[in-house]
């Protein structure tokens, strides 16, 4: 494993107490300009977000309607009722962005994939960079708000849904996660900045309580105008 990639990973928990834990249940609340971009209609009340941290599965309730969930692999998406009927479902749905820009409208389902892949990656990161297939290497520093952060890039295989093959994970001076870039292949390819802060422990594991989401700018800075994405957690339990 690389040398900081341990490192960090030990400070978050360590990857015995990870794996003997299969789930992590928490309750989210998300905000921001994106979804308007994206057609979609977006309230801040409380959803249920699980996410299973060793395969790429998650499930979001409710969604639509008060008794409906998202069921979300990488090979399927589908929005079910209480009694597991199906409301919608999309096989391949990552096709079903081909062409796509920031401001392409989005049905529920590309909703529904999205905030499925998007969560998971969150929640089970910085651990998933220790998944098979994941390459992993530190690349040079980067200096932001007077402090240095070090940084891990992260390439994905395609088996992995997440927002764009390469990513980076900027950790500081103690390690914890500060910053995380990635492109957004579903919307364009646009460049992100997502700012994290609030760390919460939970059951021995480290994870920030708020997310913030920016464009990037050519020189790499995060553009605060306007704030994309909010992500609020509260109430994480792992099981």
């Amino acid at each position: 494993m690389n040398e900081l990639l341990e490192k960090v990973i030990e400070l978050h928990g360590g990857l015995d107490r990870w794996n003997a834990f299969s789930k992590v249940d928490a309750t989210i609340v998300t905000d921001g300009a994106f979804w308007g971009m994206k057609k979609v209609t977006q309230d801040q009340d409380p959803r249920q977000m699980t996410v299973w941290l060793h395969e790429e599965r998650s499930s979001v309730t409710p969604f639509g309607e008060s008794n409906w969930r998202t069921d979300f692999t990488p090979g399927r998406i589908a929005i079910l009722k209480g009694d597991d009927t199906v409301v919608a479902e999309r096989n391949n749905p990552r096709a079903s962005f081909f062409g796509h820009r920031k401001e392409t409208p989005w049905d529920p389902l590309h909703r529904a994939y999205f905030n499925g892949y998007a969560l998971w990656t969150y929640l089970s990161g910085p651990f998933l960079m220790t998944t098979k297939g994941v390459e992993v290497q530190e690349i040079e520093p980067w200096s932001e708000g007077g402090e240095t952060w070090r940084v891990l890039r992260a390439r994905f295989p395609d088996a992995i849904a997440t927002h764009s093959a390469v990513q980076d994970y900027f950790f500081g001076a103690d390690l914890l996660l500060r910053r995380h870039d990635y492109n957004v292949d579903v919307a364009g390819g646009f460049e992100a900045v997502q700012l994290v802060h609030d760390y919460i422990q939970v059951d021995g594991i480290r994870l920030p309580s708020k997310r913030r989401a920016y464009t990037r700018d050519p020189d790499r800075r995060a553009n605060l105008d306007p704030l994309m994405v909010s992500i609020d957690l509260s109430n994480v339990r792992f099981s």
